[in-house]
């Protein structure tokens, strides 16, 4: 685990078994007067020999109340001398195992009705569970036990009741496994495409108006909900107005880094102001796929920006020497969570004077009361820049400019404060969806670098994490690679290969791709059934269970059926559309009986019969098909407006520059002839004057029609002029065209940013 730059730190004490591990999460409990084993045959065997039971703790690096308890409980030693002469301890890092994470995860949300980490499990000496919680305080008190009591309590039972015990963790193994592993009961159909229309509608009656987002707090980004309303958002007004409401509330709220750029882990309240100060991989990977989607159909400046500046943060905070991807930064520092992020008026003031800490007061939110622990503010942007951009009549490019520099000097200061640590292990599944939201920016905002950031890290993982016999592996750290690569691990770096594929048109991205998912059905297909398990089969698992909930990541098996889908529509149909059919049969049960609890599911059935449409719906698929093209035709041309100071009737002089990419052109404001889609603006809810145009050129040059009338196009780069009323927003509509084809003519918004 990376100190920011600190250094090594020496420690003289005794150290236990886990300093032998590679896994930064195990390397903090290596001092412990716990004898902590790692999850293995030395452990499990240790507790069947002394016919005692196990005590679990699942937790991860950056996890804020698996720090409080290691400093409360784990580094006492009176708790300590309990555990160890009671129990065999084992220490599992659930990045490094989510087969037993999700395992042991089911046990403690069946016993508490709850879950979370640290994850804290008592488990027979045949692995089963009979007691289980998540973080116990050092103290008996308000209606919660010690965990010495705890321990004590788990002893006695052990040693008293034992029949009670083994039968209560059998019935418990037994309640887990119908739980896990009887999600995917096949039938004989796939569920039908408007199950999206089921599945959205728990989103709708848990919808925040006002913020975004959905339920109260906590608000967690949730990118299976993101990814269904991006389904949804072409056809249907409210899922668009959902899904807008939500990446501008994400974005402008203190859960995205406002001066570094990066996404927090989650919202401790409704409004996205105060995060939980967790920065995982994961949630930035798949935002930045969400953002770049949602871009690519709307062009939404605040939406680049936020790509831009999430790729950045990436690049300098969470990247290693070889392009790999770090998995984590931590909540807090010396205990304090938040204490690298948060400011005091003070501080503010000292940074910047008292003149630059009043201009940005309002357009970060410390213009109020603070907003953490009760004396501390959260960066935030309470309007977007437009609409502060409005307020101060000005362009938004000018309001930026005066704002960036003040940002960057508070980036200055900030760095100079004791950093949180960096988790620097690289996960192939992390990794893998970072490299799609890279990709996928990158292909939209026509941003190399980004797209050589996702290659970079695809090739480090496609080299690093291979076994010998070229078996895909899970974790890296320290030059070391280990586990055997599970569900999430084929399937995030499928979908990120195959976004690579798309921003770069190598094949070889393509071929990676469809030898890891051939891999990934060799290894955990369920053959009988359909569907894929976390898992390979090992004899340290109480059972092997199929993923079909979305939670903080999207559901495995919907990403699956995704990849199939993205590999048959691109290569061999007959080859993988087979096995899309068998996954989405294997859920249909589930995914119709609990379509809230599979939007990733429910986007993939919807892919599925778009790529499958019948005759009679063609309409709906060549829908589609224009869709796609018209979002291309959107990135042929970028329109850059410029709005002057306005005049004493109201009307304010614009200059729209437009420029094309090479090889197009779109037809002028007077094209020449019939039937050709001229270039226009227009301005929505404005008023526009004096509108003037270029002539065009002559298309093919010196080509005329029989009457004599030749086609008009403009090439490079061309401008409009004029003057505007109201609003600074136009409405550029244009037909973009090559020597050998046309696009369909559209629309894209273009503001003064």
């Amino acid at each position: 685990m990376s100190d920011g730059g600190a250094g090594p730190r020496s420690d003289r004490r005794r150290s236990n078994r886990l300093a032998g591990e590679i896994s930064p999460y195990l390397r903090l409990h290596q001092h412990n007067p716990v004898d902590w084993y790692p999850w293995g045959d030395e452990a499990l065997s240790r507790a069947k020999d002394e016919d005692k039971p196990i005590f679990l703790s699942v937790g991860y690096a950056t996890c804020y109340w698996c720090h409080v308890m290691e400093r409360e409980s784990f580094s006492d030693a009176g708790t300590a001398a309990l555990m160890n002469r009671h129990f065999v301890n084992v220490k599992v890092d659930r990045e490094e195992r989510p087969d037993l994470d999700e395992i042991y995860m089911a046990a403690t949300q069946i016993f508490t009705q709850q879950g979370g980490w640290p994850n804290s499990v008592f488990l027979t000496p045949d692995l089963e569970p009979f007691f289980a919680g998540t973080y116990f305080p050092p103290s008996d008190g308000r209606g919660r036990p010690s965990f010495k009591t705890v321990l004590l309590s788990m002893q006695n039972a052990w040693e008293t009741r034992r029949g009670e015990v083994e039968e209560q963790g059998r019935e418990m193994a037994s309640a887990m496994r119908r739980m896990l592993e009887e999600r995917g009961k096949p039938l004989d159909h796939v569920a039908p495409a408007d199950i999206t229309k089921a599945s959205v509608r728990s989103l709708v009656d848990r919808y925040d108006a006002s913020h975004g987002g959905f339920g109260a707090a906590p608000k967690f980004p949730s990118p299976a909900n993101l990814f269904l309303l991006l389904e949804l958002a072409g056809d249907d007004s409210k899922s668009a107005e959902m899904l807008d409401r939500t990446l501008d509330g994400m974005a402008r709220g203190g859960l995205n880094d406002q001066l570094a750029g990066g996404f927090h882990r989650y919202s401790t309240d409704a409004a996205w102001k105060v995060p939980h100060f967790e920065k995982m991989l994961y949630d930035n990977g798949l935002l930045m796929d969400v953002y770049a989607r949602r871009y690519g159909q709307t062009g939404d400046a605040e939406h680049a920006r936020v790509l831009i500046e999430t790729a950045r943060f990436l690049s300098r905070e969470m990247t290693g020497p070889d392009g790999e991807l770090w998995s984590a930064i931590d909540a807090e520092v010396a205990g304090r969570e938040g204490a690298y992020h948060v400011w005091t008026q003070v501080a503010l003031a000292d940074a910047l004077g008292p003149e630059d800490a009043g201009f940005l007061a309002p357009l970060y939110g410390y213009d109020g009361p603070p907003v953490f622990d009760r004396e501390y503010y959260v960066l935030h942007r309470p309007l977007s820049w437009g609409e502060q951009a409005e307020r101060r009549r000005m362009p938004v490019s000018a309001l930026l400019d005066q704002v960036e520099p003040l940002k960057a000097r508070l980036l200055e200061v900030r760095e100079q404060r004791p950093r949180p640590l960096v988790d620097d292990k690289v996960l192939t599944d992390w990794n893998g969806m970072a490299i799609a939201g890279l990709a996928t920016a990158g292909a939209m905002l026509e941003r190399p670098g980004m797209v050589d950031q996702a290659r970079r890290a695809a090739e480090f993982v496609i080299s690093s994490l291979r076994s010998a016999d070229g078996t895909l592996l899970h974790s890296w750290c320290a030059g070391e690679a280990r586990f055997e690569a599970f569900l999430p691990d084929y399937v995030f770096l499928v979908r990120g290969l195959l976004a690579l594929h798309d921003a770069t048109e190598e094949d070889r991205w393509l071929e990676e791709a469809a030898d890891l998912t051939e891999q990934q059905v060799a290894r955990l297909g369920d053959a009988a059934d359909g569907g894929f398990f976390i898992a390979a089969e090992s004899e340290d698992l109480l059972f092997r269970s199929k993923e079909i909930f979305d939670g903080a990541l999207p559901a495995t098996n919907a990403v699956a059926a995704l990849n199939l889908l993205e590999l048959a529509r691109r290569g061999d149909r007959d080859r993988w559309l087979p096995e899309v059919e068998k996954t989405l049969k294997a859920f249909t049960l589930f995914t119709e009986k609990q379509p809230e609890g599979a939007r990733m599911m429910a986007t993939a059935v919807a892919e599925y019969h778009r790529l499958v449409a019948a005759p009679s719906d063609e309409e709906a698929t060549r829908a589609t098909v224009v869709n796609l093209v018209e979002q291309a035709a959107r990135r042929l041309a970028k329109p850059v407006l410029e709005v002057g100071d306005e005049g004493a009737d109201g009307f304010r002089p614009f200059r729209l520059e437009v420029t094309l990419k090479k090889r197009w052109h779109v037809y002028a404001h007077e094209p020449g002839l019939e039937g050709l889609t001229p270039t226009s603006v227009s301005a929505p809810g404005a008023e526009l004057r004096d509108v003037t145009y270029p002539a065009g050129e002559d298309y093919p040059p010196k080509s005329r029609g029989a009457d004599g009338l030749s086609a008009r196009v403009y090439r490079d780069v061309f401008e409009i002029r004029g003057a505007l009323k109201g609003s600074a927003e136009l409405n550029l509509r244009y037909q973009p065209c090559d020597d050998a084809r046309c696009l369909p003519a559209t629309s894209v918004a273009v503001t003064t940013d």
